[in-house]
């Protein structure tokens, strides 16, 4: 039972801390079964929330497991033990040169929690699952909705207690007014029927429309520098080589003048245009996608030169905040201004239907909410967002990605799960660094890609990030080209390259035909063994094999598996 409550609350500008359930700011009700928390708050004054959480007792044995769930897409995810110790923004990362302090920490939640750098302590966004290692049973504890905040699961292995936090910073409730803080489910079973009822008995999400996505995306090639010639010439080597395990045809960033500006093509790169680019992709039978920062808007952009009071501004200074350091820096539209509703709706308008898109891959949406403002929380002007999203798509294919996974379960078709995978397998200065846990890597994307295989099918269609055969512009060797691509088939069903196929021999041939195909998949355990190699047993079209494979060299036994 929960017995402890903790509370920070504003009643004009005094700071209110209070360990009562009953305090002169607010009541708390709470009510526990076996298999629910459901908590309500009533405020008996004008009150501006800032922290809400409650704490029990809990025994952590050496061979209990915890599954720690990232703050977005790209945090790293995973199961940890006592002894784990998940390290947090590097000190350097404070002395960019410039910028904000924020800033450096706003893809996550580095700025508005204290989790890092503590050994056995670690906290999961909107579920968790305790597990016994070897074990197929967990207990998972889900939030049914953050539409009223981010739901945070903590557990300080070291010292016996488990936290529920609800982010409920800058909500302001009236005299009066009810809140319900809590609805959770607590659920007790082998590990995919718990995940079955937890996302469609009590979430109640539907199945994706889409099962499986296979084919090519631009980004990891070229990057930003891609062009209708290149475009073109991929899509005839995709059709030349795997036309017939493939569907889809993707557009990265770079065809843009700026990011925020999303009907200005770049007249050099794209002489004919993006429709002419989507009207090829279908003359091959493929649908086609393209990548967009919907709520970002480049500080050089016109759209942020033309309208400043589209922009997110601070409460406090009333001047506009610097969203993401991407391209130079970026400002973030803010979905409450009316003007800048209508652009994002215009913007998707013109791109889905005159330009004949099918599917958008929507990026940096974790930019929207950083700052809880207007008297709401961080998960509600998320899921506000993530609701304009939809309605200014329609039914057209959604692939999200950098996005607080809690807002755009049952929305979104598809969902990125895990970081960049980068071209150096065993990772370049930037990881060696480890600024923080969203940067590209191809070790935290697998781990990623491992340990949030439960949301495939149900929450969404999963996206593990891209697979690389080719032998140019990459650092890989051919095993660890086979490691990648085999968990991100087993893992995920949305599977891309961003090579030219065109340039593939038989024998990768063989291989992308092996990943990309929809096979049936089912993963009976995976967990790590030691620091380094995880184990994966799966089954494949109903044959079961073992994958042990260290994710840092990328050795183990993937011949054997492939």
């Amino acid at each position: 039972m929960f017995k402890t409550i903790k509370s920070e609350v504003f009643i004009g500008k005094s700071l209110i801390k209070s360990n009562d359930f009953d305090n002169r700011a607010f009541s708390f009700k709470l009510e526990e079964t076996d298999s629910s928390i459901k908590g309500v708050l009533t405020a008996k004054r004008d009150i501006k929330m800032h922290s809400l959480e409650i704490t029990t007792e809990k025994e952590f044995a050496d061979d209990d497991l915890f599954f720690k769930n990232g703050y977005q897409s790209w945090s790293t995810t995973r199961e940890v033990d006592k002894d784990f110790t998940f390290k947090g923004l590097i000190p350097l990362a404070y002395t960019l040169g410039g910028f904000p302090k924020y800033c450096a920490g706003i893809m996550s939640d580095y700025g508005f929690g204290d989790f890092y750098n503590k050994k056995g302590c670690f906290h999961s966004y909107t579920y968790t699952y305790f597990r016994k290692k070897g074990e197929p049973n967990i207990t998972l504890y889900g939030s049914k909705t953050e539409r009223k905040g981010f739901t945070l699961f903590i557990a300080d292995m070291q010292n016996g207690a488990f936290t529920i936090k609800k982010d409920i910073e800058g909500l302001i409730l009236k005299a009066g007014e009810e809140y319900e803080v809590f609805d959770i489910a607590i659920i007790n079973d082998e590990y995919e029927a718990a995940f079955d009822k937890y996302f469609f008995d009590f979430v109640g999400v539907k199945e994706p429309k889409i099962k499986h996505l296979a084919g090519y995306t631009s980004w990891y090639n070229y990057f930003s520098k891609i062009s209708e010639d290149i475009c073109l010439r991929d899509l005839e080597g995709m059709d030349a080589k795997a036309k017939d395990c493939t569907n889809i045809f993707q557009i990265d960033d770079g065809y843009q003048t700026a990011t925020g500006d999303w009907l200005s093509t770049d007249p050099k790169k794209f002489p004919n245009g993006m429709k002419y680019i989507a009207d090829k992709i279908h003359e091959k039978g493929y649908l086609a996608g393209i990548w967009l920062a919907p709520f970002c808007a480049q500080l050089t952009s016109q759209v942020a030169k033309d309208h400043p009071e589209w922009m997110i501004k601070s409460e406090k200074t009333g001047r506009k905040v610097l969203a993401h350091l991407g391209w130079g820096g970026s400002y973030a539209l803010d979905i409450y201004n009316d003007g800048a509703r209508n652009y994002i709706k215009h913007f998707f308008d013109v791109i889905l239907n005159d330009w004949g898109y099918d599917m958008v891959k929507l990026d940096f949406l974790f930019t929207q909410c950083y700052f809880p403002r207007g008297g709401r929380t961080r998960g509600e002007i998320m899921c506000d967002g993530i609701d304009l999203l939809r309605e200014a798509c329609g039914d057209k294919l959604i692939l999200g990605c950098g996005v607080p996974l809690g807002a755009c379960m049952g929305i979104f078709d598809a969902c990125r799960i895990g970081c960049d995978a980068n071209k150096v397998f065993v990772g370049d200065i930037v990881n060696k660094m480890g600024i923080n846990n969203e940067i590209p890597s191809t070790q935290n994307s697998m781990i990623n890609s491992i340990f949030r295989r439960h949301l495939d099918g149900r929450a969404f269609c999963n996206d593990p990030d891209v697979l690389f055969l080719r032998d140019n512009n990459l650092k890989f060797t051919e095993e660890q080209k086979l490691v990648l691509g085999k968990i991100n088939a087993v893992c995920g069903n949305v599977l891309f390259v961003s090579d030219n196929m065109g340039d593939y021999n038989d024998k990768t041939v063989e291989y992308v035909k092996n990943f990309f195909e929809d096979k049936k998949y089912q993963v009976i355990n995976a967990e790590f063994i030691n620091d380094t190699d995880v184990e994966i047993i799966f089954t494949e079209e109903g044959v079961e094999k073992t994958l042990i494979v260290n994710l840092y060299t990328g050795e183990g036994n993937i011949f054997d598996v492939v």
